[in-house]
């Protein structure tokens, strides 16, 4: 009996530990398998905004108006929106007004100062203004043009790195940003 007894207690102790080794290599897995299920667990909190449009106007009666197809709210700085396919309207007080279009831009919703940024079509009268790049400004009261800058009128095609106009006084100024290149004009006629 004792002979049996001593197989039984040496089998179940073998039985034992294997169901512990076991156990214990299912738990590593298992562990490794929620590591990696934590890792893999990203949390998406929704900041895009559909069909966006913001108005805003200065002390001297011009009105600015925005619209975009989406806006995203910059997680860092709430005040800054990114825009896609926007178009934007600038109503001077005396009537006239300026259309911009663009691919993507940047709106500060406390200032209203807004960058264009890629396929930049400017158009003011029979003036158009073609670029990757404009900054608007209502405080400045400007319109920065540059990269790729091509200004067309009824009469001229004009090519720049840059072009400033001040939207109070019209004064504009257009230029290269290297001393050795000029700006190129070729007349429509």
């Amino acid at each position: 009996m004792n002979k049996k007894f001593g197989k039984i207690f040496l089998i179940s102790i073998l039985v034992l530990l294997i169901l512990y080794t076991f156990n214990i290599y299912r738990q590593k897995k298992l562990d490794e398998k929620i590591t990696i299920n934590k890792s893999k667990e990203v949390s998406y909190n929704s900041n895009i905004i559909e069909n966006v449009n913001y108005i805003s106007s200065d002390g001297k009666g011009n009105r600015y108006t925005v619209n975009a197809i989406t806006g995203e709210i910059d997680y860092s700085n709430s005040d800054i929106i990114y825009l896609t396919e926007v178009k934007a309207i600038i109503e001077l007080n005396n009537g006239n007004k300026i259309r911009i279009t663009s691919d993507f831009g940047k709106y500060n919703i406390i200032d209203f100062n807004t960058i264009f940024s890629r396929n930049v079509i400017v158009n003011y009268l029979n003036n158009k203004v073609t670029c990757e790049y404009a900054d608007f400004s209502m405080e400045r009261n400007s319109l920065i043009a540059s990269r790729d800058v091509v200004y067309e009128n009824i009469e001229n095609i004009l090519n720049a790195d840059v072009m400033e106009i001040n939207l109070e006084t019209k004064d504009t100024k257009i230029f290269m940003y290297e001393n050795n290149k000029q700006v190129k004009i070729k007349s429509k006629n």
